[in-house]
């Protein structure tokens, strides 16, 4: 392969991971909303990403179209199974993103922040190199 077909291939992969990220951010938010209070209602979605209502109803409503969410009349929005595996997918990406910088010496509060970004952009191969890393106590 090419230098200029990886470097279009890193970009192709970054691109694809900042489509998933918007989906991965609202399913867990949904998720976390289900556990804390057995509902997730468009005004804690919204409350929760800081964002208009309109926004995150349109959204949802994409979700709700991509077989992520499903929603009943006059009801919260919940999770698919699809939905599910998804959410709790990128939770423990995100946590391990989370443990991993602070066994490097990050503070919480910046491991905080910056996990929540690179949970969606990291590989498999990298996340299982912070496995190992963490594990080595």
């Amino acid at each position: 392969m090419k230098k200029t077909d990886k470097k279009l291939n890193s970009f192709r992969n970054a691109r694809n991971s900042h489509v998933n990220e918007n989906a991965e951010d609202y399913l867990e938010i949904v998720n976390d909303l289900i556990q804390e209070k057995g509902e997730a209602r468009i005004v804690d979605i919204s409350n929760n990403l800081d964002i208009a209502q309109a926004t995150a109803n349109k959204t949802v409503k994409r979700l709700i179209a991509s077989g992520y969410l499903y929603k009943e009349p006059y009801r919260s929005v919940f999770l698919t199974i699809k939905g599910q595996k998804l959410a709790i997918n990128s939770k423990k990406r995100h946590k391990l993103v989370y443990e991993f910088l602070r066994k490097i010496g990050v503070s919480k509060k910046n491991a905080t922040i910056d996990s929540e970004g690179i949970e969606h952009h990291v590989s498999n191969e990298t996340l299982d190199a912070f496995k190992r890393i963490i594990k080595n106590d």
